[in-house]
């Protein structure tokens, strides 16, 4: 049995999805344009990187091979193939769902992209709840951009800067002292109890700090307001049978605080990397780790910084040893993605893509498991690693 750890590498898809035509996404590929960038010299910035993409460890995990691309003259370690999408939507909850065994097969209300974006009669709702003096924003936006459009007047007014994507989502941002960081979640609290006749997935409060246009940044204050899974995921048949549930960075909002025993937070991925190493040892046998890495979306593939993901992804590759150093026999560890966000796509919204699934461990035996067929396949195949009741979707490939 020994413990499992399930690691999302946020956005980090291989490869257009065979519906990816349907969502506007055909010819995308976060990964493999990735890697021509860099061998095309487009990925260098000095003080970053520079060169072809070095992910060692990835490729020795048979990422390559799950793209579909030439990797290494050995045969890769560890269990290796790709995942498509069965949900229904290319977002944070769909594909983090699907992984633990709950597709999404509904559809989500979303905001149009019209000015304003959001009904008035929601925003009076909100208002009259919370006091704010109104709202600024009210439309489509990338968040760093509206913050440094609307921050300085969001300040100066009080209003927080209301705002959605492609997604379903709304987004609040405000100032974590002005405004105050406590006052933003009760604002998006509000908001959650109102959109969700609406079918919302998420209200996601964005705080930053900063005293000018030019200073402003975001802080790690972020919380998801997450509807929950509408059955019982992997993490809560975990949970029901006494294991140890360690939510990694944002994993435990995006599941609506379902199945967590333990959330533990980190700004970025090298404080999220350190986070879950620390849950792995406090972790016992038959308890899961879930992890996510937001840094390569909300930082790299949104805002389209193809030199950003790659030094992230190179990053995260030279930990993988530190990982594997931790793991104990009987353990499975699998390296997976939610959905794709290719920073050399049009727009700065998430792109349906496969996704890769690599699993590592002590004693894990070296196969391909070929194309899955759902995300849901990662979660089937982790309940029977933890001996854990089936789930209703998805099939093991142990």
């Amino acid at each position: 049995m020994a413990r499992a750890i399930i690691m999302v590498l946020d956005s980090f898809g291989i490869g257009e999805a065979p519906d990816a035509a349907a969502f506007g996404d055909a010819g995308s590929d976060t990964f493999g344009h990735i890697l021509e960038a860099c061998r095309q010299g487009k990925a260098d910035r000095a003080g970053l990187r520079q060169g072809e993409l070095a992910v060692p460890n990835l490729a020795r995990f048979g990422l390559f091979e799950a793209a579909g691309r030439a990797g290494r003259n050995e045969a890769p370690e560890g269990l290796w193939g790709s995942a498509q999408e069965v949900s229904h939507g290319k977002d944070t909850p769909s594909g983090h769902w699907e992984i633990a065994g709950v597709p999404v097969l509904f559809d989500w209300g979303y905001f149009p992209v019209s000015v304003p974006a959001f009904p008035a009669q929601l925003i009076r709702q909100i208002i009259d709840d919370t006091g704010i003096p109104g709202i600024l924003g009210d439309r489509h936006a990338s968040g760093t951009e509206i913050i440094r459009e609307l921050g300085e007047e969001s300040v100066r007014t009080g209003k927080p800067i209301f705002y959605t994507s492609s997604d379903s989502v709304l987004q609040i941002a405000a100032h974590e002292a002005y405004f105050g960081l406590d006052r933003l979640y009760e604002v998006c609290a509000a908001a959650r109890r109102h959109v969700d006749p609406l079918n919302i997935g998420r209200v996601i409060a964005r705080p930053f700090v900063g005293e000018s246009a030019e200073t402003f940044t975001r802080t790690a204050n972020r919380r998801d307001y997450s509807v929950p899974p509408p059955r019982p995921t992997l993490l809560e048949r975990a949970a029901d049978e006494g294991r140890t549930v360690f939510g990694i960075g944002k994993t435990a909002d995006i599941f609506a605080q379902k199945g967590i025993s333990k959330s533990l937070k980190g700004d970025g991925n090298m404080a999220l990397f350190d986070r879950m190493i620390e849950a792995i040892g406090e972790a016992k046998d038959g308890d899961l780790v879930f992890a996510n890495f937001v840094d390569f979306d909300m930082v790299y593939g949104h805002r389209r910084d193809v030199a950003g993901y790659a030094a992230a992804l190179e990053a995260f590759d030279a930990r993988l040893p530190e990982l594997e150093a931790v793991l104990r026999d009987g353990d499975l560890a699998i390296a997976t993605a939610d959905h794709g966000c290719d920073p050399t796509f049009k727009g700065t919204d998430h792109t349906r893509e496969i996704v890769p699934v690599l699993g590592f461990g002590p004693g894990v035996p070296s196969r391909p498991i070929g194309r899955r067929e759902t995300f849901a396949d990662i979660g089937a195949s982790v309940a029977a690693h933890l001996g854990l009741p089936r789930g209703e979707y998805g099939t093991s490939f142990l």
